[in-house]
């Protein structure tokens, strides 16, 4: 998208013609759920249980371009969610689109509490199925979700961002889950990826994977850019604002 932005510039210059003022304005939709909209990131911007923040990445992305932002992303969205409140969002002017979907429908959050509160035999089963539901299940309802952006917003370049590793393997914590536990729930995030990865290739649209820039930074890192356990507790193993900033929003730019 920016290397279009820049041919279109040159053959203006070219031609000795400027381009009209706000032309170039990109028309930017954030869909997804609570790691776009920014749960844990503080500064939230509505009253209701959708919780955006204004250090959310759609939002860092906005102030830094001067894009027109429709920030639609919100807390425990799951694909159905999208499909019935977000995407109508979306049109044919539309020219980016981000979204983060398919934590809520796998059901991490159950997850999570079983594996704290069911040791290690409970948290690997708890991990199981959804990952089952993952290979089986998600991948249908990523298509169905892909298909209506494509549809609704033919000419966009779209971003589907995955999901961070939620803990360092043999790192500073001393209590909370073992490290059995917490490798079992670094897997989940991996199989989710890794269906979430293969979709968004089938659709035609760019994978971000958080990962990498997450590496280093996971509970237990000492440097952690995610909420442990905390309060409010839907904040919990959510990225902060510097996980936002130097995690969601590094990834969503260098993606493209």
């Amino acid at each position: 998208m920016r290397s279009l932005t820049v041919i279109v510039a040159v053959v203006l210059a070219t031609l000795g013609l400027t381009a009209v003022a706000g032309a170039a304005t990109i028309n930017y939709v954030a869909l997804g759920d609570s790691y776009s909209s920014g749960v844990g990131a503080g500064s939230y911007l509505d009253s209701n249980s959708c919780k955006r923040s204004a250090k959310a990445y759609p939002e860092l992305y906005k102030n830094a371009t001067g894009a027109s932002l429709s920030f639609q992303a919100c807390s425990g969205a799951k694909t159905t969610d999208v499909l019935n409140s977000q995407v109508s969002a979306l049109s044919s002017s539309t020219s980016l689109v981000s979204i983060s979907v398919g934590g809520n429908d796998a059901g991490f959050t159950s997850v999570m509490e079983n594996c704290i509160l069911g040791g290690d035999s409970g948290c690997k089963s708890a991990v199981d199925n959804a990952v089952n539901f993952v290979h089986t299940s998600l991948p249908g309802l990523l298509d169905n979700v892909f298909s209506a952006i494509r549809g609704k917003a033919p000419r966009a370049t779209v971003v589907v961002l995955g999901y961070p590793h939620f803990y360092k393997i043999g790192g500073s914590c001393s209590v909370g889950l073992s490290d059995t536990s917490r490798g079992y729930i670094n897997g989940g995030a991996d199989a989710l990826d890794v269906t979430i990865a293969k979709e968004a290739a089938n659709a035609g649209f760019t994978f971000a994977d958080v990962r990498p820039a997450f590496t280093g930074h996971e509970i237990c890192s000492g440097s952690a850019w995610l909420n442990s356990v905390t309060w409010p507790v839907d904040e919990s193993y959510h990225p902060t604002a510097t996980g936002q900033a130097s995690g969601y929003y590094a990834t969503f730019t260098g993606a493209l």
